[in-house]
């Protein structure tokens, strides 16, 4: 029976080791999701308020150029994934990409996403040192410790 799987996705070197082991690891038949969660810095750019420092009034522009760039960079690494994944055998159309706007929390916001009839979450385990993942966390530790009725697996 195939399975609907979450591959939680933000462009980096982790992340397609993620979609490598999916790769060699699951049935071809299976549904893979892209699933990315843009921050809301986006919103700034939309703003035209006096309250707003005015460095930033006049470096908007540039800000808000770069947040394009980065919509540009997770899309174009989405592509390379679907590529790979289509390359051992998945059905482009067993390839689905979701992107949104984080809403509650990057891991909040993937789990959610989980409800949806996923049966498994997958994703990377992000680089962080010991000391700073014990005082800040990681996306792939809070969607771990906060999972409810989805399997989650971390690759590291």
């Amino acid at each position: 029976m195939a399975q609907k799987i979450m591959l939680a996705f933000d462009s980096s070197e982790n992340a397609m080791r993620a979609v490598e082991f999916v790769a060699r690891s699951f049935p071809t038949e299976d549904s893979i999701t892209l699933f990315h969660v843009f921050s809301d810095s986006a919103v700034l750019c939309d703003m035209h308020s006096p309250e707003l420092a005015e460095y930033f009034i006049a470096q908007q522009s540039s800000f808000c150029a770069l947040e394009e760039k980065k919509k540009d960079l997770v899309r174009e690494a989405m592509e390379r994934a679907k590529v790979l994944l289509m390359g051992v055998g998945f059905p482009e159309e067993n390839i689905v990409f979701k992107l949104e706007t984080k809403k509650r929390g990057i891991a909040r916001d993937i789990l959610k996403e989980a409800e949806d009839g996923y049966s498994m979450v997958v994703i990377g385990r992000r680089g962080l040192s010991a000391i700073a993942e014990f005082f800040i966390g990681s996306v792939s530790q809070k969607v771990l410790n906060s999972a409810k009725n989805v399997a989650v697996l971390i690759v590291n």
